[in-house]
């Protein structure tokens, strides 16, 4: 039985070792993971922090219809993504995703699918705070450019 795990949180997201653990099964070869982290700098400007907000029972939607999409593409047998909302320092991570399967292509092909469409689609948007100002950036920034 293939097993999902869609967390939002504002605390701490358990360490990359625990969710690994959350998607094993003895009959992956393969558990692939992306994990998100907020760096020091963008673009030249000093980053004080991240300011992740949610419309949390949307993104819940959104992210389950990626692990579906993602489970149609490729043979997954388990998918985990957990996100932070709230303030999140340089150097914390804001996004786990970990997926497994038999074989290593389709964890890793997911796993960037995931990321990229969570991205693009999922209602959560950051504020990047640097030492400057801040801006706010999110799902669907690209949407509508022509």
């Amino acid at each position: 039985m293939s097993k999902t795990i869609v967390e939002l949180t504002a605390a701490d997201i358990p360490s990359l070792d625990e969710i690994s653990k959350q998607v094993q099964d003895d009959a992956a070869g393969a558990i692939s993971t992306f994990s998100g982290t907020t760096r020091n700098s963008f673009q030249g400007k000093t980053v004080v922090q991240l300011d992740y907000q949610a419309y949390e029972p949307m993104a819940r939607k959104v992210l389950g219809e990626l692990v579906a999409e993602a489970r149609a593409k490729w043979a997954l047998m388990h998918v985990a993504i957990y996100h932070r909302t709230g303030t999140v320092p340089v150097g914390e991570t804001s996004v786990v995703i970990a997926c497994s399967s038999a074989h290593r292509d389709a964890s890793m092909h997911a796993t960037e699918y995931l990321i990229d469409e969570l991205k693009a689609r999922c209602p959560i948007w950051k504020k990047e705070v640097y030492e400057d100002g801040s801006v706010w950036k999110g799902a669907c920034n690209t949407c509508n450019k022509s």
